[in-house]
């Protein structure tokens, strides 16, 4: 697949901080020739080390105040229609399947406590194949930047 040099790992930690930013801008940032930046660029989607740019979404300024990881134990014989139903929740963001106390993470997101209450209680716990949820409630989030560091080789 080829390696991975420096300035591609500059390129992608600059992108991840900010997808959007204009070619001529983050040329400019890390001090290299648009041209260089843009090809750097194609060939990072082309190898399918970028999968694709996006952006996000301030879920609380659109009044998604809440935000749950729950964890759920199911019934093994209807994996495929809890992982299908949970899909169907507009409220659900993503579906984890992982090791541990449970089979599968759940995040999701709601306006207040009374509406992730009724979500967990409504709709994830009357699916069928749910055998028990635990719920923990985002107090506080802290994250970082991603650093990726130099002479990563692929």
């Amino acid at each position: 697949m080829g390696k991975i040099d420096d300035l591609d790992l500059k390129i992608l930690s600059e992108l991840a901080k900010d997808a959007g930013i204009s070619i001529p801008k983050l040329s400019k940032k890390i001090n290299v020739n648009a041209s260089v930046v843009y090809s750097r660029i194609k060939r990072l989607v082309k190898r399918g080390l970028i999968k694709k740019f996006t952006i996000v979404i301030n879920d609380e300024a659109l009044g998604f105040s809440v935000r749950a990881l729950t964890g759920i134990n199911m019934d093994s014989k209807l994996r495929d229609n809890v992982l299908n139903e949970l899909f169907k929740v507009p409220e659900v963001r993503e579906v984890a399947e992982v090791t541990g106390r449970f089979d599968v993470l759940v995040t999701m997101n709601a306006r207040s406590l009374e509406e992730m209450h009724q979500l967990i209680s409504e709709k994830i716990g009357r699916v069928e194949g749910v055998q028990k949820t635990e719920t923990f409630i985002e107090m506080r989030k802290t994250a970082r930047e991603i650093l990726y560091p130099s002479s990563i080789s692929k």
